[in-house]
């Protein structure tokens, strides 16, 4: 059932009209899709506004559009840009929930049963049942998800078909309303008050919805529905007097009685038949395991509608009992037409492949040991293939596409004219050139480097340094720490909140230089970098091939001195590739700069912009006067905003955590 805003186009809000090659880009894609191609590739160089030619695309095709990156801190980012884009429309941030998770799993070798065990970040799950709530009321819907997108949901005919939907006016009773609701898994509570809980007063019934921050409160005087409003969750305040409303489920495993009745009947013959084959080969633990562990599941199911693990019993609660079947994702809630892109596809698209398998292995050993029935091999990710088959229209968008793309969107062998489906974005707003590299033996690197810091802190620039091990960056750091050089290293053993630290002390010149490994790669935005350093260039692998070195070397390219050092004894293949490439971008783009008059500048991204941005998303909540909010609702708020900030904090937004942390304080000292 779709919302009057169903039929609200997407509205581009932007200061600036695209240039450079982005309307050529933009033109040449728009005539692919229009033109009912499968596949296409946004070859775009580091930091020239790929995100831009996206929301442009978006924008003219008004389609509802999914945006896969593959780690939460680039998913994020690209949200909080979308945001700012499309202010008026429904931009979603889809992730996984969990803050910690530790699937169920078995251990033969030291016969250790290990239960799953999850830390839910609600935060997060709220913006999950946003973006699902919005796909089935709206068309002007972008999500932008990470590979958790491709894992079960939940079916979305029963999500769907379980929704309530009420008018003023409506006759309803409200005991029957309130059963209704519980059965879609909201809980009922007096005393605590957040998304997924109902609350009962009277004739006045108040819904917290799992998508939202606002309340909807309906007055039910005589069985009829007399008022329907939607009100601040923490003030109370009026927001909009509704005609209609929505209700959607508070869990997307949610299905009616009569399914959980056919699945529990499907489950049982499957037990039956799992006994009986362990029983045969003579592993009478094993049988007693499975029976006990399905037999207490089923209970629970019959007489809550849930379980622990229910996620394993899709095959009948979704799939009707067939074995093999895909589970339902983030993906079948789209409508045919959604248009995806893949951000960072070279990575993005192997990561979709590699989910499955893994998955597998783990969920095996729990069959074989009698923790699982063979059905439960139905809880997975989707196949690749599967998800190929989801897919709708697709935009591969990356500086250095991968094999995935090179084959399907026909790649022409190198000195051939490039066809329609491969779309360059060479060309930055700012008129500047990828940097220029060298290449320089190692054996006097440490030298080199010292004196490349040394030049770059008079400039008051930064520098980067790349190694291959962490051992590699703690000694480097500790060398140059030695020399009083003010330095850190970054890599994934530093906690979440000390690397936003880091990155923020880079950034306003507390420490010049920064070691890392591939950290230093996607999505990090550093325009104060000016240097380099990429440490045994010439072992060729996954770190130091063709792609990771040019986009090693395009973090350099946000600075008008940005210059990178390729420290290597021989010029190995992977080296000759990055540098031709390099080099073929800087004619163009130099090429460009002096036909039309162009002097190139460095980008100026002071800090507090990026908390400027996060303040516009922030409209929708008003600013609130601790004196004016009761005292019992001050700790609800001061636990919301906790939620925000640690949310923020593990996607690296560290302007946005400071500012709810500050928010926060404050609301503590005034409550007082």
């Amino acid at each position: 059932m779709l919302s009057p805003s169903s039929k609200t186009p997407f509205k581009l809000v932007a200061p600036w009209k695209p240039t450079g090659d982005q309307p050529a880009a933009i033109e040449q894609l728009l005539k692919g899709l229009k033109n009912k191609e499968k596949h296409q590739t946004l070859l775009g160089a580091t930091g020239t506004g790929k995100t831009f030619t996206m929301a442009n695309i978006v924008a003219e095709l008004n389609r509802p559009t999914l945006v896969l990156a593959h780690n939460k801190t680039l998913a994020a980012q690209l949200c909080n840009e979308f945001q700012m884009f499309f202010p008026e429309n429904a931009v979603s941030y889809f992730v996984s929930y969990y803050d910690y998770y530790q699937p169920e799993a078995y251990i033969p070798s030291s016969d250790t049963y290990i239960e799953k065990d999850a830390s839910i970040n609600e935060e997060i799950a709220k913006y999950r049942h946003a973006a699902t709530m919005n796909l089935l009321t709206r068309r002007d819907v972008l999500i932008v998800a990470s590979v958790s997108c491709i894992y079960g949901l939940g079916d979305v005919d029963s999500y769907e078909a379980l929704a309530i939907h009420l008018e003023r006016g409506e006759p309803v009773q409200r005991d029957k309303l309130i059963r209704r609701l519980i059965d879609i898994q909201y809980r009922r509570s007096n005393m605590e008050f957040k998304q997924g809980m109902v609350h009962v007063l009277g004739d006045t019934i108040e819904v917290f919805p799992p998508g939202g921050d606002t309340v909807i409160r309906m007055e039910m005087p005589f069985d009829e529905i007399e008022t329907i409003q939607e009100v601040d969750s923490f003030t109370g305040e009026l927001i909009a007097d509704l005609q209609t409303v929505s209700i959607f489920p508070a869990s997307h495993n949610v299905t009616s009685k009569e399914k959980i009745d056919g699945a529990c009947s499907g489950i049982i013959t499957e037990l039956g038949e799992r006994e009986k084959e362990l029983l045969k080969i003579g592993e009478l633990a094993k049988a007693e395991r499975i029976r006990q562990r399905t037999e207490y599941d089923i209970e629970m199911l019959k007489e809550t509608g849930y379980c622990t693990g229910i996620e394993n019993y899709m095959r009948y609660l979704n799939n009707d009992g067939v074995a093999g079947c895909p589970p339902s994702t983030l993906l079948d809630y789209f409508p045919e037409d959604f248009l995806m892109f893949i951000d960072e596809s070279h990575i993005s698209v192997p990561q979709v492949g590699g989910m499955y398998e893994g998955n597998r292995s783990r969920k095996q050993t729990l069959i074989d040991f009698g923790f699982r029935l063979p059905s439960s091999h139905d809880n997975r990710p989707l196949k690749f293939p599967e998800f190929e088959e989801r897919l709708n229209q697709t935009v591969y968008v990356s500086a250095t596409p991968g094999p995935y793309e090179y084959r399907h969107t026909r790649m022409p062998p190198k000195g051939e004219a490039k066809n329609n489906l491969v779309v360059e974005q060479i060309i930055r707003p700012t008129g500047l050139l990828d940097p220029i590299v060298t290449v320089k033996p190692s054996k006097h690197q440490i030298d080199d480097i010292t004196e490349e810091i040394a030049q770059a802190k008079k400039r008051g620039e930064r520098v980067l340094i790349t190694t291959l091990t962490k051992k590699m960056a703690e000694d480097m750091t500790q060398f140059l720490a030695d020399k009083d050089e003010k330095v850190r290293y970054l890599h994934s053993d530093i906690e979440t909140m000390e690397r936003i630290e880091i990155l923020r002390q880079l950034r306003t010149g507390e420490i010049d230089v920064l070691v890392g490994i591939n950290l230093l790669r996607e999505g990090l935005d550093l325009p104060e970098v000016s240097f380099i350093a990429i440490l045994d260039a010439d072992k060729q692998g996954f770190l130091r091939s063709r792609d990771a070195l040019i986009q090693t070397i395009g973090r350099a390219a946000r600075n008008l001195h940005g210059h990178v050092t390729l420290y290597a004894d021989r010029e190995t293949d992977a080296i000759k590739a990055a540098l031709d490439e390099t080099n073929r971008r800087r004619a163009i783009q130099e090429a460009y700069n002096i036909k039309h008059g162009i002097t190139p500048k460095s980008i100026e991204k002071a800090i507090h912009d990026i908390a400027e941005a996060h303040n516009k998303l922030e409209l929708r909540r008003p600013h609130r006067d601790p004196q004016k909010i009761p005292k019992d609702e001050l700790k609800r708020l001061m636990e919301e905003l906790e939620n925000q900030m640690a949310l923020a904090s593990e996607n690296l937004e560290f302007e946005k955590a400071a500012d709810l942390r500050d928010e926060i304080e404050m609301l503590r000292r005034k409550s007082k």
